[in-house]
């Protein structure tokens, strides 16, 4: 499969006008990127408008028709099990089946405090909650017993639109992350991960559940790419695509060589101020994604 080429709607926009985000994500379809993204903060980070995912891509999902929507990657303790079934399954049904949903079990001790989940737990109720949405999803009516989750014959309020509910990659390079993969994702989702890493990963999961599971999991990453020319708002958090001076030969080659080892989507996260987005986006399709074959 060739690489598909999504766009993460997380550069710095205003804080008070949020039409940026619908006009870049529509720009997004019209250049044929295959999705975009949104993160999970509660408070904020200093970068601009930190929204809620489900809440912004609801509106990316009216503004557009063909554009996947991923959350990347959603906070899964922040949201009882519950809440988070129903709410990706909604999304799932107004999309028209175009969610995919991005988890992870988070990092930020002061988010963590203010929702009263306590750090400690995330990983234990990230599990939890994936396998008692996943139920809700598959089963009407559901019984579920987990740590923090009980379910009894309980009717999810929506069903999702997608069969077994919305794909779920799940983000996160430690080995519980991936033993999460497994239990509970149809693919991984890595941040600035290079082709090497990406050769890793693979191998990792074909040690851990074998090859023929492995294989059918979607291997997919966020990467850092500033392209030339447009101002950056703030450094990239990793290396980016195609080095500190990029060309469209060297991102065209970084992105040929995470496809060789076997990523299949990649989001690019663009450190640029909003006025600049649509111009960087341009770029990457005019002079980049015509090399990916």
């Amino acid at each position: 499969m060739p690489l598909r080429l999504g766009v993460s709607l997380q550069p710095r926009w205003p804080l008070d006008d949020g039409t940026g985000a619908l006009h870049a994500a529509r720009r997004a379809e019209d250049l044929g990127f295959d999705h975009v993204a949104v993160g999970n903060r509660l408070l904020d980070s200093g970068f601009g408008l930190d929204t809620d995912p489900f809440v912004l891509l609801s509106a990316v999902a009216g503004a557009t028709t063909r554009l996947r929507l991923l959350t990347s990657v959603l906070v899964a303790p922040y949201y009882p099990a519950l809440v988070l079934a129903n709410q990706a399954a909604t999304l799932d049904v107004i999309s028209g089946g175009r969610l995919v949903l991005g988890v992870g079990a988070g990092w930020n001790p002061d988010e963590f405090a203010a929702v009263g989940v306590p750090a400690r737990e995330r990983g234990a109720r990230t599990d939890d909650h994936l396998a008692a949405a996943k139920a809700l999803w598959t089963q009407r009516p559901a019984d579920f017993d987990g740590p923090f989750t009980t379910l009894r014959q309980a009717r999810l309020g929506v069903p999702p639109v997608t069969a077994g509910g919305p794909p779920v990659w799940v983000g996160g390079h430690s080995d519980a992350a991936l033993r999460r993969v497994l239990r509970f994702g149809d693919g991984w989702y890595g941040t600035g991960a290079d082709a090497a890493e990406v050769t890793d990963v693979r191998r990792r999961l074909r040690d851990l559940a074998g090859a023929e599971h492995a294989d059918r999991l979607t291997l997919a990453s966020a990467a850092f790419l500033a392209p030339p020319g447009v101002p950056a708002a703030v450094p990239p958090p990793g290396l980016p695509l195609g080095g500190t001076a990029p060309t469209p030969a060297s991102v065209a080659d970084d992105l040929g060589r995470l496809a060789e080892a076997g990523l299949t989507f990649c989001t690019l996260w663009l450190p640029v101020v909003a006025e600049h987005v649509e111009e960087a986006m341009e770029w990457v399709a005019a002079e980049v994604a015509p090399q990916l074959v």
